[in-house]
């Protein structure tokens, strides 16, 4: 899950201040489930936003923002206004901004990272999409994201007691894999060298793409 976190409401007002009408696009997936940018944070933000008097806003609740078949409401809706307010992941956004010509589209989240909702309000950073995964060698723990120094085979010399010396309140992404290998009766994959890694599958590659032509409808060009 894309994890994000509301820009401040005065950074907001900031950016949106030349455009009398805005549209404040919600996201029905990922950010709803982070608690910011769902339909109730939109309509919270419109609010908010509505004190000044001076501006007008809609809402609007694409399932998704970054998948054209769900964005037939906003289409007609951006229509109406000055400027779009996404309140989606960056994807969302440039998506967005793709589609409205003449149109501003700024954004209202910070996105942070990808990762899983541990608790009530708390969320932890858990893949890069790195493109070439490991974690069959790593007992399910990603080396990439979880180390602080994205180390492959083993760690570094300043864990302790289980900690990592950047901060020890993160778990050392390599004890962590210990003890998971430990738990599974795969001690043997420690001693399994992972080789220097081909970074062009993650962004030192540029922007990434998949395409299925198994699944297309027609022939993309590009």
């Amino acid at each position: 899950m894309i994890i994000a976190s509301q820009k401040p409401i005065e950074e907001i007002r900031e950016t949106i201040k030349p455009y009398k009408k805005v549209l404040i696009a919600a996201c029905g997936t990922c950010v709803t489930v982070c608690l910011a940018g769902g339909e109730k944070e939109a309509k919270e933000l419109a609010d908010l936003l509505s004190l000044s008097g001076d501006q007008e806003f809609r809402v609007v609740t694409p399932k998704r923002q970054c998948d054209s078949e769900f964005l037939e409401e906003f289409d007609k809706d951006i229509a109406w206004a000055d400027a779009g307010l996404s309140l989606a992941c960056g994807v969302g956004v440039q998506y967005l901004a793709e589609r409205c010509t003449g149109k501003p589209i700024i954004p209202g989240l910070n996105t942070a990272f990808m990762g899983a909702n541990r608790d009530a309000g708390y969320w932890t950073e858990m893949c890069q999409g790195c493109g070439n995964c490991v974690l069959e060698k790593t007992g399910g723990v990603c080396p990439v994201a979880r180390c602080s120094k994205s180390h492959f085979n083993g760690p570094c010399g300043g864990s302790s007691k289980g900690k990592c010396e950047v901060n020890d309140s993160i778990d050392c992404a390599w004890q962590l894999i210990y003890d998971r290998l430990k738990s599974l009766n795969q001690m043997e994959r420690l001693f399994e060298t992972i080789p220097p890694r081909d970074w062009s599958t993650s962004r030192d590659g540029g922007p990434r793409k998949i395409r299925r032509p198994d699944v297309a409808i027609e022939e993309v060009t590009e």
